[in-house]
């Protein structure tokens, strides 16, 4: 595969020969993920001034750069662009299942992140030719891709988790076995049975032999909402010697800057300005989830039952591709958005989520509690109706729910089979917005939401995680230099054993690992 530079200003070129630090950025393609990454981007090359490339495949590069919910930011960053040619796969629409609601249909779409290896290592020797440092900051399941940092000498990778530490320390600790732990265990903690698909436990298993090249990790998290869990990630065996940075959040000050801004308002901002304050109840599921017609009846007739004020964003999840096909327009109950015109508006195009928890009206969010979501949320002081879906978001509602106590839940994930039905929802809806209860649950919101906007201010817990990082990566020398060649050929033995006593699965991939990292030995 070729790489094309997407901007013709964003060329190699704009690398000086003598240049320092470069970083080199490598999302996942999924929404959540690409969108994490970019806002990442944005901050590095803005606040630090130091070059940063984004790379991905062309139509994940066109989804991210169309969604990026700041436009004036991006353009000011000065981000450089890298688009491989997108490998082929099938895109089909999403259906519902009502055994599953895992997005099995994106599966071809995240399996074709495998075939970017070799453009990726292109773009390495590269970039690495022109800096004296080259820094990969990667998705935690882009390892398999970037794997060929460990064959070029000045390359440092950095493992990017766009999961919350809670729920990355124990659905890890859920796959491991259930080892013992020093702390006790979180009461009523959701099992991991039905949150992940088997194709993509399969992903994620490939990319665990090449994360032992990473020097650390960077959670979009802070302190001060996770700090208890992100000292077990610190602490657990398999991140033995790994540093931890937890910055966020990344994303703070948009919804501020277009709100202040000439740029003409979304409608559904403009209807926000019409309502009182923290009257409306904000309703979004995410760009993976697929409800059936059933869940979608229960669910409008519940919010029209609770006779609050409503923001729901209808849409259909994301394709792999989402500029292919036709965009299935999923259908309401007859008459329903005649029916509650006046108390509530139905969006079914991209909504700017971001905005809408930042508006004063906004009251509350019933969400599937994807982490982007919930932190999102959580940064705005608005708190949350748990819905989880799939994947890690039993664990990001019980952490919203019971650890933090800034929502209630609609659906446990014992529940996950049954619906829920109009009355439960209609309940759920009157107790956040218009309840004592609610009440309080908000005022604990807003005091987080507080602490975490606090958080990446100047002095700021995250803002000082950040700041320690790029003082790491700016270092005069690569990490590795410092314990010298004996120790390098140290680990690499180390590694080989790992592969030897089956630590990692036994199939040809980690077989001919062991192959590659016994030649690096000799």
């Amino acid at each position: 595969m070729d790489i094309h530079d997407k901007d013709a200003s964003h060329d190699h070129s704009s690398i000086s020969i003598q240049a320092e630090v470069v970083v080199i950025i490598v999302p996942f393609p999924c929404q959540s993920h690409l969108n994490q990454l970019l806002h990442l981007s944005c901050l590095i090359s803005s606040s630090y001034n130091i070059p940063v490339h984004y790379a991905t495949a062309s139509i994940h590069l066109r989804q991210a750069k169309h969604r990026f919910n700041n436009k004036t930011h991006l353009q000011n960053s000065q981000v450089h662009f890298h688009e491989f040619p997108t490998p082929d796969f099938v895109s089909p629409s999403p259906t519902p299942n009502p055994s599953t609601k895992f997005p099995t249909h994106l599966q071809p779409s995240f399996e074709s992140s495998i075939q970017l290896r070799q453009p990726m290592a292109a773009l390495l020797q590269s970039i690495s030719a022109m800096a004296r440092k080259v820094i990969v900051i990667h998705d935690v399941l882009m390892a398999y891709a970037v794997q060929d940092i460990a064959n070029v000498p000045n390359v440092e990778s950095y493992a990017f988790s766009p999961t919350s530490p809670f729920s990355s320390f124990f659905d890890g600790w859920q796959m491991k076995g259930k080892p013992s732990l020093e702390k006790p265990l979180p009461k009523g903690l959701p099992s991991i049975e039905g949150c992940f698909s088997t194709e993509i436990l399969h992903l994620i298993a490939l990319q665990i032999d090449f994360l032992k090249f990473t020097t650390g990790y960077i959670y979009n998290s802070c302190r001060s909402v996770e700090g208890t869990y992100i000292d077990l990630i610190a602490n657990d065996q398999f991140n033995r010697n790994k540093l931890i940075w937890s910055i966020g959040p990344l994303n703070l000050g948009a919804d501020y800057e277009r709100r202040n801004s000439n740029t003409p308002k979304d409608k559904c901002l403009e209807w926000l300005d019409k309502q009182a304050p923290k009257s409306v109840l904000y309703v979004s599921f995410g760009t993976t989830t697929t409800m059936t017609d059933e869940e979608i009846k229960e669910l409008a007739m519940g919010l029209e039952q609770s006779k609050q004020k409503f923001i729901w964003v209808f849409r259909e999840a994301d394709k792999g591709d989402i500029f292919t096909g036709e965009v299935t327009k999923e259908n309401l109950p007859e008459g329903f958005e005649e029916r509650v015109k006046e108390v509530g508006m139905v969006v079914r195009d991209w909504a700017p989520q971001v905005e809408i928890l930042g508006h004063p009206s906004t009251g509350g969010f019933m969400s599937h509690c994807g982490w982007n979501s919930c932190f999102e949320s959580i940064t705005m002081g608005v708190p949350i109706a748990a819905w989880p879906m799939h994947s890690d978001q039993p664990k990001n509602a019980f952490l919203v729910t019971d650890i933090l106590k800034v929502g209630l839940l609609i659906k446990t994930w014992e529940q996950r089979d049954e619906i829920v039905t109009s009355s439960t929802i209609a309940k759920a809806v009157q107790k956040l917005i218009a309840s004592k209860e609610g009440e309080e649950i908000r005022k604990r919101a807003e005091e987080l939401g507080a602490s975490t906007r606090q958080a990446v201010e100047e002095g700021g817990v995250s803002r000082m995680e950040l700041d320690s990082f790029i003082a790491h990566i700016t270092s005069s020398y690569l990490s590795c230099f410092l314990y010298g060649e004996a120790s390098i050929i140290g680990v690499l033995h180390f590694l080989v054993q790992t592969e030897r006593e089956g630590k990692n699965s036994p199939d040809a991939l980690a077989k001919n690992r062991v192959e590659e990292l016994e030649q690096l030995v000799i």
